[in-house]
């Protein structure tokens, strides 16, 4: 019996969970390759979503896609766990033991060999050594954090009501996280007014902190600038080119000693990939910890070795500077792995990856949107705003859920949703 090729991505995140779907289906009635998904959580959250999880104005469970059960349906399979390591000579990841929240060991820690490795790890904010940073404030990068985040946001929120004070929360970093966070937590407050006390949306005392001249550096300036008015006409204060030097229990400062007082503190500042890839195996990487890529998303030096989304570092011939880290790139990455791996597998060529710019939306809640078209298309380059931009944006996410699970099930889940809508409180108030 001739053996199977073994294809293990690690990883998933929007590229991790995209490819080993599409790989998964093409391989299935081949029997000859096997595909395997490792990643430490059992669930997927789009990771765009993650502000809403963490203001608690969307239902995790709706929105989150257990691993076993997607892979049963689509052909691959799931190993619970955290990569720890890599063997390139013998070809195999080391995974970590893994435990439950209390410490009691589930798994104990092993390897998994292959023969086709994709590294799909994503990203984390980066405090670039803050002082008080980990002590002390929430992050908002994985469905874990998110969660937690909210526990804490419910607690504060009461804490606020049965005291009659403010609720002071200060976010560090103007990426599209922490924007859309500020404006996800004032919709939480508009709804929440509902429920109770009135006033509890006056009760937020917001500060947006960045030390860029501008928010949302990696989006055009017309659309960093619509962002920032919008979110001052809505009572909160943006500082800009400020660089945030500690943070403390009562908030951070900044500049020359200045502070900012805060209850609730999150850092969506930087972006990084996981520690433990810096030099992994041996394999080139960035001071961000990011695998150096060629175009054919190959790590540099290992042919076997691939490399998706935020975790990679790849700079085109026509580019000034590499690809940024953002869910545009990581789904265009998956998509044409997907297409080209079975191809190489026989024995063909990799063609290189081209990135197309299909434009940039950040959505402010249900307050505004903004965005531009890219450089393809009828409207190339347009600028858009409002129910237009909302809508754009909230099409990314359905065209992801229909790319995971068919077009028929993701009516279906869309369907859920809105009926659990009218069902439902419209935030998590427990």
């Amino acid at each position: 019996m001739a053996k199977k090729t073994r294809i293990v991505v690690v990883g998933g995140g929007i590229a991790g969970l995209l490819l080993v779907t599409k790989l998964g289906r093409k391989f299935r009635a081949s029997g000859n390759t096997e595909v395997t998904l490792v990643d430490s959580s059992p669930t997927h959250i789009w990771k765009p979503m993650l502000h809403t999880i963490a203001a608690g104005t969307r239902d995790v469970h709706q929105q989150q896609v257990i691993y076993l059960a997607h892979a049963q349906d689509h052909g691959y399979s799931y190993q619970p766990g955290e990569m720890c390591g890599l063997d390139r000579q013998n070809q195999r990841i080391e995974i970590a033991a893994l435990r439950t929240r209390d410490g009691e060991t589930v798994l104990e820690s092993r390897t998994l060999g292959y023969d086709v490795l994709v590294l799909c790890l994503g990203s984390h904010a980066n405090d670039f050594s803050t002082p008080g940073v980990r002590q002390f404030c929430h992050f908002i990068d994985s469905q874990r954090q998110a969660e937690a985040f909210n526990e804490t946001l419910r607690t504060h929120i009461f804490r606020s009501v049965a005291r009659n004070e403010s609720l002071r929360v200060a976010i560090v970093g103007g990426g599209a996280t922490g924007v859309e966070l500020s404006a996800e937590l004032s919709r939480l407050l508009d709804i929440a007014a509902s429920y109770g006390d009135a006033s509890v949306r006056d009760r937020l005392n917001l500060t947006l902190l960045e030390s860029g001249p501008r928010l949302l550096a990696a989006f055009p300036p017309r659309i960093s600038g619509s962002s920032q008015d919008r979110l001052e006409r809505m009572g909160f204060k943006v500082l800009t080119s400020t660089r945030v030097t500690g943070a403390q229990q009562d908030g951070f400062r900044y500049g020359d000693d200045q502070h900012v007082q805060a209850d609730l503190m999150v850092w969506a500042a930087g972006v990084k990939a996981p520690d433990f890839m810096q030099g992994l195996g041996g394999l080139e990487t960035t001071k961000s910890n990011q695998i150096v890529i060629r175009p054919t998303l190959q790590s540099t030096r290992d042919e076997k070795i691939f490399a998706l989304g935020d975790c990679s570092s790849l700079h085109l011939d026509d580019a000034e500077r590499p690809l940024a880290p953002t869910a545009q790139v990581a789904t265009q990455q998956a998509e044409h792995l997907a297409r080209s791996l079975p191809g190489w597998l026989a024995g063909g060529a990799l063609p290189g990856f081209h990135f197309h710019d299909f434009g940039s939306l950040v959505s402010l809640a249900d307050y505004d949107a903004f965005g531009t078209l890219g450089q393809f298309g009828f409207f190339k380059g347009g600028f858009i705003k409002g129910r237009l931009a909302q809508l754009s944006h909230a099409m990314l996410y359905r065209r992801h859920q229909q790319e995971l699970h068919g077009f028929g099930k993701a009516a279906l889940l869309w369907t859920a949703e809105r009926i659990n809508g009218l069902a439902q409180p419209k935030i998590r108030l427990a």
